[in-house]
């Protein structure tokens, strides 16, 4: 962000109280419980009806936050940390947001409208992303607080903004159009949402139009209403249905099973357009969708190509297969009447039972009283002729007569823990709640458990190799395990698990968050951490984990908690520089080490250690010599001076094999564990350990001349039989492995991968190969191996380990 907290006082016409006004703001944070709090953070002590901010500042600063805006200085904090001291925080955080948002020039399309919008939003992302570097609204973080907090994510990468604007009465658009300053609005349905907040629908509309009141464009649905309130520097860039008058006239729409064709007129021509969906709300954002990209110049061709794409969105309405052969009508985000009227209909025309149940929350945003709103409930419930409503929330237990065959519970809670007494079976379930009773729990335990791409780790595998390279060491050397960033992407709890039953004699893990989540899943063993944070030394003492000292700085600081914390003797492991020139004490800094630590009991040099640069490449054999004779002189000059007696440790996976006679006290032994070595004669006798295994979704026979994926970058020059395989870069395939690169193993075959790797998909030539729909693919594992793929990818096999996504579900097997 380049900001310092003196510009910040400018910036939001505070007071300031405090410690270093040259302080540097690099993160913007709201929640106390983010573990991205940091020295560099602002915090903004938020109130509310239900919550204050300013309770959690003393605990946020024994953390290290230094940075606050706040309405009060709480008791305790004065002189502690930097306070901007405002009138209204959330006001200020707007205003913060706003100023922030001027720094930068690029197109930012902003987004109103009842419905829609997240929809709109998240397409637009997919057909736009190609071709620009999208900044975007999370999820739906459209409100007062959301907005900004979606703006300061910003960065100078980005070249294009998409950002959601929420109101639910008058005056909330003027601030929030002063935060994202649209230069492209985009106007989506307007219907009941929140009509309790405005007189009528005019005034909603006026209201929302605001937000555009400085646009350069404007896209919206063609209404003489909406364009009385358009700035007549605006350009108007309608569409429509009915009117043949609007820019883009929508003279057709053919509805499929699957799909909807649209015939469309735009500069006196006319154009099909294919979507695949069939509702009426999808059919309206898709022509949203449409007018952005026309408006951006896009050729017909690509439109057509990229919109056939469309996919739906999490977060609304999703149809899903349940356990004991249920229906799963997920529309668990939302709860007022309106959406609940459309999601009954879409319960009914997806119900393939006689039964059928409506999970329902307390309903918002209806615009009726209590009474009128239950009842005409009731009334669509019977309409719908629902077996059994099962209502969640303290208002609607209060109309629970209302309703035939109700049960009712007081929170989500209730509802989970009496799950197993309401026999769910063979029905269509809908499930209609509001975001704060946290529903997705309930979608959890209804929705069926299928999962086609795994990876499979081979837990006699680990036990193998662990043992390989024990049998490398001298007798009494120990070994530290490293089972940072999730295992090594193969996942950390389950195989520290077994570590603990091999009785190695240390872990070691990254940052303190993965260590915490190894001492809350059970391990006893001593763990290091190779990376803290000085925010995370509170952590690290109350978990019992051992941190890596690599600086004075980090020292001092950590000193300083011990001592407040009376701490005696307390383990940390001092790693000294060199030649990596990554962490560590160097040479010169060495003196001042000593110094500090002698005669200090409050803490105790458990190990001294240092990283190797080259251990595993015989051109920098030499200079690998040179970092243990280092490590020797400075390893040696503290413990004698020190007095100490500390485990020393250098050797890293490759040292183990290379460097036999550099063992010291301990080794740390990494991606070897997991079957990958650098040394084509040693990876012979490691086991694999990871399969990653998908299915076949779906094939097709295609001519030729046809092409397969994004950019048509496969061109069939024969019939060629295509796999699509449910796998792709968000689950850590690397876009660079498609276009013939790579391949994958079906019935212990190859089958290259044909074009573009997508996010969720890859598709494949299976013509010579004799398989089916459901078959099993090999991914990766014994063929292609991660070494292999390494090597075709030019990186290294921790790249493709560690990048398979956390959405992939781990299954460990013996």
């Amino acid at each position: 962000m380049n900001i310092t907290v003196e510009n910040s006082v400018s910036i939001l016409n505070a007071r300031w109280e405090g410690t270093n006004p040259e302080a540097l703001i690099d993160n913007i944070s709201i929640d106390s419980r983010s573990l991205q709090n940091s020295e560099h953070s602002l915090f903004f002590a938020l109130s509310g009806s239900n919550n204050d901010a300013h309770h959690y500042i003393k605990d946020l600063i024994a953390i290290g936050v230094q940075n606050f805006v706040v309405t009060r200085i709480p008791d305790d904090c004065a002189a502690k940390a930097n306070f901007l001291i405002v009138g209204n925080t959330l006001v200020a955080l707007q205003q913060f947001a706003a100023y922030y948002r001027g720094r930068f020039y690029f197109p930012i399309i902003g987004l109103t409208g009842s419905n829609g919008k997240t929809i709109v939003k998240e397409w637009l992302n997919f057909l736009l992303s190609p071709d620009y570097n999208v900044i975007r609204s999370p999820k739906s973080y459209n409100s007062q607080v959301g907005v900004p907090l979606s703006v300061v994510a910003i960065n100078e990468k980005h070249n294009l903004g998409i950002f959601e604007a929420g109101i639910s009465t008058v005056n909330e658009m003027d601030k929030l159009e002063k935060i994202i300053k649209p230069n492209i609005g985009v106007l989506t349905n307007i219907g009941s949402s929140h009509d309790e907040g405005f007189a009528d629908l005019e005034q909603k509309i006026q209201q929302k139009m605001q937000l555009f009141k400085d646009a350069a464009v404007l896209i919206y649905p063609k209404s003489s209403v909406i364009e009385k309130y358009i700035n007549p520097n605006t350009k108007a860039f309608s569409w429509s249905f009915k009117e043949e008058d609007a820019n883009v006239f929508v003279s057709k729409k053919e509805i499929s099973h699957q799909e909807t064709v649209l015939v469309f007129q735009y500069k006196g021509s006319a154009y099909e357009l294919k979507i695949p969906f069939v509702d009426k709300a999808s059919v309206e954002n898709a022509v949203s969708c449409l007018l952005v990209m026309l408006h951006f110049g896009y050729e017909v061709e690509v439109i057509q190509a990229r919109m056939e794409l469309l996919f739906p969105v999490e977060m609304r309405l999703e149809v899903k297969n349940g356990i004991n052969n249920c229906t799963v009508i997920d529309d668990s985000y939302s709860s007022d009447y309106q959406s609940l009227k459309i999601a009954l209909d879409v319960l009914e025309s997806q119900n393939k039972f006689h039964k059928k149940t409506v999970i329902l929350s307390d309903i918002f945003q209806s615009g009726f009283p209590n009474e009128q709103l239950y009842a005409k409930v009731a009334k669509l419930i019977v309409s719908n002729k629902i077996n059994r409503v099962i209502g969640i929330g303290e208002t609607i237990l209060h109309f629970k007569e209302q309703f035939s065959n109700c049960i009712t519970f007081k929170n989500t809670a209730d509802f989970v823990a009496n799950f197993e007494k309401l026999d769910f079976s063979n029905e269509s379930i809908l499930i209609k709640g509001a975001r704060s009773f946290h529903f997705e729990e309930i979608v959890t335990l209804l929705e069926e458990k299928t999962h086609e791409t795994v990876l499979e780790i081979n837990l006699n595998a680990i036990s193998y190799n662990l043992n390989f390279f024990k049998s490398k060491l001298k007798p009494k050397v120990k070994i530290m395990v490293m089972v940072k960033a999730f295992g090594y992407g193969n996942g950390g709890l389950e195989i520290a698990k077994l570590l603990e039953h091999h009785k190695v004699d240390y872990l070691g893990v990254a940052f303190a968050d993965e260590g915490i989540s190894l001492k809350n899943g059970g391990i006893k063993l001593p763990i290091m951490v190779l990376n803290p944070e000085s925010t995370s030394f509170p952590a690290i003492i109350q978990y019992g984990l051992e941190p890596e000292i690599y600086s004075l700085k980090g020292l001092h600081a950590f000193l300083k908690i011990a001592k407040q914390k009376n701490l005696q003797h307390f383990p940390i492991h001092i790693k000294v520089d060199t030649g990596m020139h990554r962490l560590g004490f160097e040479e010169n800094t060495v003196d001042e080490l000593i110094a500090t630590l002698k005669g200090n009991s409050t803490v105790k040099v458990q190990s001294i250690l240092s990283h190797m640069a080259t251990s595993d490449d015989v051109n920098h054999y030499e200079f690998a010599l040179s970092q243990i004779r280092l490590f020797e002189k400075l390893s040696s000059r503290i413990i004698r001076e020190l007095e100490i007696n500390p485990i020393r440790h250098i050797l890293n996976t490759s040292g183990i094999s290379n460097f036999p006679d550099s063992q010291y006290d301990m080794v740390r032994l990494g991606i070897g564990l997991y079957g990958v070595s650098n040394d084509a004669e040693e990876q012979k006798e490691l086991e694999n350990v990871g399969t990653l295994k998908s299915i076949v979704s779906q094939i097709r026979t295609i001519p030729a001349g046809d092409s397969v994926g994004y950019g048509r970058r496969f061109m069939a020059e024969k019939t060629t039989k295509v796999a699509t395989i449910p796998i792709g870069y968000a689950d850590g395939i690397r876009r660079a492995w498609g276009n013939g690169v790579g391949f994958v193993t079906i019935k212990d075959q190859k089958a290259p991968i044909l074009g573009s790797v997508c996010m969720d998909m890859l598709m494949v030539d299976v013509s010579e190969i004799d398989c089916l729909e459901g078959d099993d693919v090999i991914i990766f594992g014994e063929s292609p191996s991660v070494s292999y793929m390494a090597n075709q990818l030019q990186t290294i096999p921790y790249e493709i380990l560690t990048s398979i996504s956390q959405r992939v579900k781990r299954v460990f097997y013996r």
